[in-house]
């Protein structure tokens, strides 16, 4: 990519305005689903052992569509660096088409779903609560995409202060809506898992409802007119599928890949299957505020593509991984020294705990293992979709998802038959290899050639704003 743009250096002050509230709202999403998790292990063991299989697969089916209409972030982000606004806004517009495009084929995707949890062959009991928590999911399914295309208006500017204080909303009803209908307090019935999901599908519709009123109001209107792009673009809806459908089929296996990891637990034990949920559960902390890092890496990296400024790019991208190492490396820390602190908060009520604290403990210490490394998969992964390297993203994390990680714990589970400290340990060897691939890449400076949104001169107009509209500012 050439720029006559001066190069210059990304600051951790810039990286921390855009990461924070990314950050801060990632921590919403750990919040509630720690909290979601934790009540159902106190109102019983056997919602626990279906809350989290039958809810990544749920996301595993939605995140197609989900990244899909990401990529939106991307094509904003440097739309924005470009000077060209209202293109910000036909890209929005894309997005929102796409998501309501996915509603009936998340719905047909209901009964794939089903067939996958009763192939996992998991108690009889536990399958007949996964198949109603991941029903109810997938009915309100649509609002996972719709929230991914409403927020990338914001996300893609680097105003994520919106974003945090949409999802801090919605994710606040959803942890009060948990705890009232799980237990059946006041006017609400006990429904347990079903009323888990119930609380999810209601409080999903919160955050894009919040996103979209204001992304329509009269104040973005001046200078982006999201009303008047509110209309199909034939070859900006084909550039954004072009370079979004590598992103959506990357998230669709990464995290199938992952989720079959997930459903083969359940093949290893009661102890080994409740044991990993807990894990899993609990490592949330670790992991999330660095899909946040990763969020705001993306945006970066993409304004400063925009503007032709790989330097800029890169430095963004490297900082937001230092940053989220020392995050991480703190919080790993913490599960080496203090492992039953953290495994008493789910351990209640009718759990076996003398059974479960040995497995769990060990458990713990290999999540701090591949902590390091799910932060930099997080972070490089995110800052090379910024910069509009989906194809390379798609084929690398595939190939190492299903060709090692995917194949390599069907055979430990399936076939040697071994235990679930070797699944875990194959789970490590596969974060490592991600790692290295991304740290690679990211150093190759390949990706500094992609070109990914249309230059002026290659669509043949230009909607940047006019000079009464560039004195009048850009308005948050």
């Amino acid at each position: 990519m050439n720029s006559s743009s001066p190069q210059k250096t990304a600051s951790y002050r810039e990286l921390f305005r855009v990461a924070l509230p990314l950050i801060i709202t990632s921590a919403s999403f750990t919040m509630l689903h720690f909290c979601d998790r934790m009540f159902l292990s106190w109102y019983s063991p056997i919602a626990i052992q279906a809350v989290v299989p039958a809810g990544i697969l749920a996301f595993t089916l939605i995140s197609f569509f989900m990244a899909l209409c990401a990529i939106a972030n991307s094509f904003v982000a440097q739309y924005y660096g470009a000077g060209e606004y209202r293109n910000c806004s036909r890209a929005v517009a894309q997005s929102l088409f796409m998501a309501l495009l996915s509603m009936p084929l998340i719905w047909a995707l209901i009964p794939v779903g089903i067939y996958l949890l009763m192939w996992s062959g998991h108690a009889p009991a536990v399958f007949e609560q996964e198949k109603i928590y991941l029903s109810i999911l997938m009915l309100g399914g649509v609002s996972v995409p719709l929230t991914a295309a409403a927020g990338s208006f914001y996300g893609g500017r680097g105003e994520t202060r919106v974003i945090m204080a949409a999802h801090l909303i919605g994710n606040s009803v959803n942890i009060a809506l948990n705890w009232f209908l799980i237990f059946g307090y006041g006017p609400c019935p006990e429904l347990g898992i079903r009323g888990a999901a119930i609380a999810s599908l209601i409080a999903g519709f919160v955050a894009p409802a919040i996103l979209l009123t204001l992304y329509f109001s009269k104040k973005n209107h001046a200078i982006y007119r999201p009303r008047e792009m509110l209309r199909f673009d034939r070859p900006l809806f084909t550039r954004m599928i072009r370079f979004g459908l590598p992103s959506g089929i990357h998230m669709l296996l990464d995290i199938g890949s992952f989720s079959l990891f997930v459903l083969l637990l359940g093949r290893l034990g009661e102890t080994a299957f409740l044991a990993s949920n807990i894990v899993l559960s609990i490592n949330m902390i670790a992991f999330m505020p660095s899909i946040g890092m990763g969020q705001a890496a993306s945006v970066l990296v993409g304004q400063y593509m925009g503007r032709g400024d790989t330097h800029g790019a890169q430095s963004a991208a490297w900082r937001a991984a230092r940053v989220a190492w020392g995050y991480t490396l703190i919080t790993v820390t913490c599960f080496i020294l203090f492992p039953e602190s953290f495994i008493r908060v789910f351990a209640r009520g009718d759990i076996v705990v003398s059974e479960l604290f040995p497995t769990a403990r060990l458990l713990l210490f290999l999540a701090a293992g591949w902590g390091l490394m799910e932060a930099t998969n997080a972070v490089l992964s995110g800052a090379l979709r910024g910069a509009g390297d989906t194809h390379f993203v798609m084929w690398f994390h595939t190939a190492i998802a299903w060709g090692f990680f995917a194949l390599g714990e069907a055979v430990i589970v399936l076939v040697l038959k071994l235990n679930v400290f070797a699944a875990w340990g194959w789970a490590i060897a596969y974060f490592t290899i991600l790692a290295g691939g991304w740290i690679w890449r990211m150093q190759s400076g390949r990706w500094k050639q992609i070109e990914l949104i249309e230059r002026p001169e290659e669509s043949g107009s230009s909607t940047k704003p006019s000079t009464v509209e560039q004195a009048a500012g850009v308005p948050v």
